[in-house]
């Protein structure tokens, strides 16, 4: 009784042929590293950053990694809260006559906006290089600094009246 309707080849590789194609469709979307590294050029060259609140220093503090790309080929604006990172990563070592076996590094101009969070300064931001890495700081207002608050307690005699 469970196999009324006959099971087709056909319909299998129909089947295969969708779930591969949402995949693909997904890995491009999350912008997978694997598909980075198979199609380096469908994507182009992204600089990864991580940032966070020193609290310490009550700064914001954000690295922009760009290994092969001088300073001065970098260009840095910020509008309000938004900062928008610009620069080009340049071939330097490939010639007409070679012919590359392996390629995972990714060449061209980018563009990368982030939002500051809540309580930096944009107007304070400073920007500085170092091997390859850009570090963005700015202070932060004492008011977006997470604070600690006091737990009370009810003591017992309190709740039994209520």
């Amino acid at each position: 009784m469970t196999n009324l309707v006959p099971r087709d080849n056909f319909f299998q590789e129909l089947f295969d042929f969708r779930r591969d194609f949402d995949d693909i469709f997904n890995k491009i979307l999350l912008g997978n590293s694997v598909m980075q590294r198979q199609f380096p050029t469908a994507f182009g060259f992204v600089p990864p950053f991580e940032s966070y609140i020193d609290k310490d220093t009550k700064k914001f503090v954000c690295h922009v990694y760009l290994p092969g790309i001088e300073p001065n080929e970098l260009e840095m604006l910020a509008n309000g809260n938004v900062v928008t990172i610009m620069g080009e990563r340049k071939v330097t070592t490939r010639s007409k006559e070679l012919n590359p076996i392996h390629q995972e590094i990714v060449y061209g101009v980018f563009e990368r906006t982030f939002e500051l969070p809540e309580g930096v300064v944009p107007e304070k931001l400073t920007a500085e290089y170092h091997n390859g890495v850009l570090e963005i700081t700015a202070p932060i207002t004492e008011a977006a600094l997470p604070r600690k608050i006091e737990i009370k307690t009810v003591p017992l005699v309190k709740r039994a009246a209520a």
